[in-house]
This record gives structure tokens, C-alpha cells and sequence, in this order.
């Protein structure tokens, strides 16, 4: 069994993840850690709170990239104090393994400097930005205007996307048997040629 690392924190748009990690725990029989900042209560949109399993501290000391298979990072509010993640999305990139974030999320993505080499995808628009004070951390030469964009193996998603996100997510991670459940779950049909 592989494991997936995610990134919980403050307000963060859990709803927007919970397909993904439904279909990669139950299907794809992945482990999933969640990781943060601190080891504290975490209170998400929703209302539901989440603790996560360690520390980026504990992980930088004991763990390694090559022990996961993705890291997952769901949306939230824009906040440039929060870069201890960047650390961990670099390691994870920098060893190819799969960076996926929707909505917001990419925000870390940008500011870890991973998207000045790839094509992506946010809800977090240029002009939001502007309208809030921040700096705009992203390339925007790189943006595409997409539900979901797939480089290499860097998956981003628009908000309302979730569900195209925890498509491409599977299909990245391989884990369905055959192409007919992957259209049980999904209701789309796959051209076999995407199957290896």
C-alpha cells in the first residue's frame, strides 16, 4: 500500500479533497497522511475540524519524498505567511512524484517556484489578487484557462472542478482495475488508448 500526503490547514476548502482521498483510500488502497504547520486543531469551511498526523517539521526529519506518491492540496484563503509547505512541494516535485492542488492551493505551488515550469490552473485569478493588496506570486504566462490542467506531474484544478481533479488524480495514480469502473465511478466513458 503507497501513501498520500495532504496538506490541511486554517480554512481550508475540505470539500473540494474529499473525493480524491475517498477513491485513493478505498479504491487505490493508499494510506493518506495529513500533514501542517503544527499538530493542533484545524477547523475547515465546512465546519468540520481535522488534526493532522505531523508536523512539515516531523516530515522533513523522518520522512522521504520517495515514500509517497502525491501530495494533495486543497484550497483556502490566500495567506503569504504560510510557506512551510513550499519546502515539501519542492521535494515532492523535485522527485516526481505527483503535486496536485486545486483552487487556491496553488498559491503554494507558485510560491515554492514549481509553476514557473509547467502549465496550470486556479480560481485565484490576477485580479482577485490585486483587489485583496497581495502579491501575485503566480507566472501567469503559464496559466491556462482550464477546468483542470495535467503537466507532467503537476495536476491543478479550478474550484468547481473538484470532480475533474479526482478524475485526473486517478488516472494519474493508475488505480482502477479497467477502464469499466473507472466509468462506474466517474459516468464517463475512457478511450482505451489512455489505458496502459
Amino acid at each position: 500500500m503507497g501513501k498520500i500526503l495532504c496538506y490541511i490547514y486554517e480554512d481550508m476548502a475540505d470539500y473540494e479533497v474529499s473525493l480524491v482521498l475517498h477513491y485513493l483510500r478505498n479504491i487505490g488502497k493508499y494510506e493518506v497522511v495529513a500533514i501542517s504547520e503544527e499538530k493542533k486543531l484545524l477547523n475547515a469551511q465546512t465546519g468540520l475540524q481535522f488534526v493532522p498526523d505531523m508536523s512539515i517539521a516531523e516530515w522533513k526529519q523522518t520522512e522521504v519524498p520517495e515514500e509517497y506518491d502525491a501530495l494533495i492540496i486543497p484550497g483556502g484563503p490566500i495567506n503569504h505567511q504560510q510557506n512551510q509547505i513550499c519546502d515539501v512541494i519542492r521535494a515532492m516535485a523535485n522527485a516526481g512524484k505527483l503535486v496536485a492542488a486545486i483552487c487556491f492551493g496553488p498559491q503554494f505551488l507558485a510560491r515554492a517556484g514549481v509553476l514557473e515550469e509547467y502549465a496550470y490552473t486556479t480560481s485565484c485569478s490576477a485580479d482577485m489578487i490585486q483587489e485583496w493588496g497581495y502579491v501575485d506570486s503566480f507566472p501567469r504566462g503559464n496559466y491556462q484557462e482550464n477546468r483542470c490542467v495535467v503537466d507532467r506531474n503537476v495536476i491543478t484544478a479550478q474550484g468547481h472542478a473538484f470532480v475533474d481533479f479526482a478524475e485526473a488524480v486517478c488516472d494519474y495514480l493508475e488505480i482502477f482495475e479497467s477502464p469499466k469502473q473507472r466509468q462506474e465511478l466517474f459516468g464517463r466513458i475512457v478511450e482505451i488508448q489512455q489505458w496502459k
